[in-house]
């Protein structure tokens, strides 16, 4: 007898948590062997985000790429999966890919940390020397959570060295 469909998602989410625990704890491997359990049971959105930030983390950043695309085609609305791509193409250097995903994780709907995704952009704005657009995107992140530590930094460093 097969197992029904909320079983699978409840054992999805509780390797999910799992996962996510090993990742607090740096044991990236077990991580990557529960976020795969997940999906195994049930494919979401967040355990293909979650198992692309693994593959980030130990440096392959085309195959965490890769992952989050999946999560998209999972959930469009899932604003991780396009934040963290933005992140992984500015990681590479690659600013100008960044920018229409960090653009689309700013707007997506299942997304509670917005400021991430407009601070992201402010760092693909500043790598082209985009000062404007920079701070502006700065500025957002910190509409959004004004106590946002890595958005302050860069909103004030910038601010200082255009004047």
């Amino acid at each position: 007898m097969s197992m029904t469909r909320r079983k699978r998602l409840q054992y999805a989410e509780k390797y999910l948590v799992m996962g996510h625990d090993f990742q607090g704890m740096g044991f990236y491997r077990d991580a990557e062997y529960y976020y795969r359990k997940s999906i195994k049971m049930f494919p979401t959105a967040a355990a293909y985000t979650y198992l692309g930030w693994i593959q980030s983390f130990l440096g392959d950043f085309v195959q965490a790429i890769e992952f989050c695309k999946i999560a998209i085609e999972i959930d469009p609305d899932y604003g991780n999966a396009w934040n963290d791509i933005g992140a992984y193409f500015l990681e590479m250097g690659e600013a100008d890919n960044a920018i229409p995903y960090l653009r689309r994780a700013a707007k997506t709907a299942q997304y509670t940390r917005r400021e991430f995704a407009h601070y992201n952009l402010g760092r693909a704005w500043e790598s082209k020397n985009e000062y404007d657009k920079a701070a502006s995107s700065y500025k957002r992140a910190l509409d959004v959570d004004p106590e946002y530590e890595p958005a302050k930094m860069a909103y004030y460093k910038l601010i200082r060295r255009m004047n």
